[in-house]
């Protein structure tokens, strides 16, 4: 409804198709990817480890989980901890980025 508005408002554009999925340049190990649980000062946490790329990549991946999630989070010692008990989401976005992920405890 809001694209045919657009397009009365607006006949001379041109809709440039966007892909559904954003690729990125993030190098796909693998060796599995590390999805874990753990409670850190009584606050629930999931912790993303065994990524051996550059570090750059891991990191621009923990902004798109953060990002995804709507939840903040970290990137420390070769891992990406965020807050919250999201193994699920973050395993479903993981494979869908062509990764392999195990689920550790739980």
């Amino acid at each position: 409804m809001l694209r045919e508005q657009l397009k009365n408002l607006f006949p001379d554009h041109i809709e440039e198709e966007t892909p559904a999925e954003s690729v990125s340049n993030i190098w796909l190990q693998d060796e599995p990817l590390i999805c874990k649980y753990e409670k850190r000062k009584g606050k629930p946490v999931t912790i993303i480890e065994g990524y051996s790329g550059a570090d750059e990549d891991f990191k621009i991946l923990a902004k798109e989980i953060k990002t995804l999630l709507g939840v903040g989070g970290s990137f420390k010692d070769e891992s990406i901890i965020i807050q919250g008990d999201y193994r699920d989401k973050i395993m479903e976005f993981l494979k869908g980025k062509g990764f392999k992920v195990k689920r550790v405890g739980g």
